[in-house]
C-alpha cells in the first residue's frame, strides 16, 4: 500500500502533468480531484485552472481539426458513429453557440462534439475558436472550484479532517480511476 507522503509526493511531483494529460482527452474526474489536492495544499488552485483550460482547450481544438481535415473519411470507416454524429448535428443546429461552451458539462460529449463541429464546416474555425476558449475558461473555473470547495465541505462533515484525509485522497484517487477505465471502456464499445 502507497504511504500518504508517498501519494503526496507523487501528486506534488506529477498532478499538474497528469492534469494536462487528463483534461485534454476528457477530465472532469482528474480536475475534481486536482480542485481537491489544491485544498489539501498539494497543488496552487490558480496553476490548476490554468492548467485545466491549457488542456481542455487544446484537446478540443485537436478534436475540431480531426473533424474538420478527416471527420468524414473517420466516419466512412466507423458507421457506428454515425447515430451519435446525427445527435450531436441536431443539438448544434439548434442550440448552437451553447453547445460550443457547454459541451463539457455533458457527460460522454466531449470528444464528440468539437469532431462533429468540425466535421460539419458550418461553424468558422475562428468562431469555434473563442467559443471554444470561453468555454475552456468556464469549465476548468467551475470544475476546479468544485473539487476544492468539496474539501471545505469534506471539513464540515469531519470534525477532524486531518485523521481522514489520507482515505478520502485514496478513495477519490481510486473513484477516479475506475471511473476513468468504466469512461474509456464505454467510449471504445460506442465508438467500435
Amino acid at each position: 500500500m502507497i504511504s500518504f507522503s508517498t501519494l503526496e509526493s507523487i501528486i506534488r511531483d506529477y498532478g499538474y502533468w497528469a492534469l494536462i494529460i487528463g483534461t485534454f482527452f476528457e477530465g472532469e474526474t482528474i480536475l475534481i480531484i486536482a480542485g481537491l489536492s489544491a485544498h489539501l495544499g498539494l497543488l496552487q488552485l490558480p496553476y490548476v485552472i490554468l492548467i485545466a483550460f491549457i488542456g481542455s482547450f487544446s484537446g478540443d481544438q485537436f478534436y475540431y481539426f480531426i473533424g474538420y481535415f478527416k471527420g468524414r473519411e473517420l466516419l466512412q470507416k466507423h458507421l457506428k458513429w454515425k447515430n451519435r454524429v446525427e445527435r450531436v448535428n441536431k443539438h448544434i443546429e439548434r442550440y448552437r453557440n451553447l453547445v460550443m461552451l457547454g459541451f463539457r458539462f455533458v457527460y460522454g460529449m466531449r470528444i464528440a462534439t468539437p469532431f462533429v463541429i468540425g466535421m460539419s464546416k458550418k461553424i468558422k474555425t475562428t468562431h469555434f475558436f473563442i467559443l471554444n476558449a470561453i468555454g475552456a475558461i468556464i469549465w476548468s473555473v467551475v470544475v476546479s472550484a468544485g473539487g476544492y470547495f468539496f474539501g471545505y465541505a469534506l471539513e464540515g462533515f469531519m470534525k477532524d479532517v486531518k485523521h481522514y484525509e489520507r482515505l478520502a485522497i485514496i478513495i477519490i484517487i481510486i473513484t477516479g480511476i475506475v471511473l476513468f477505465v468504466i469512461h474509456r471502456y464505454k467510449a471504445k464499445k460506442t465508438l467500435g
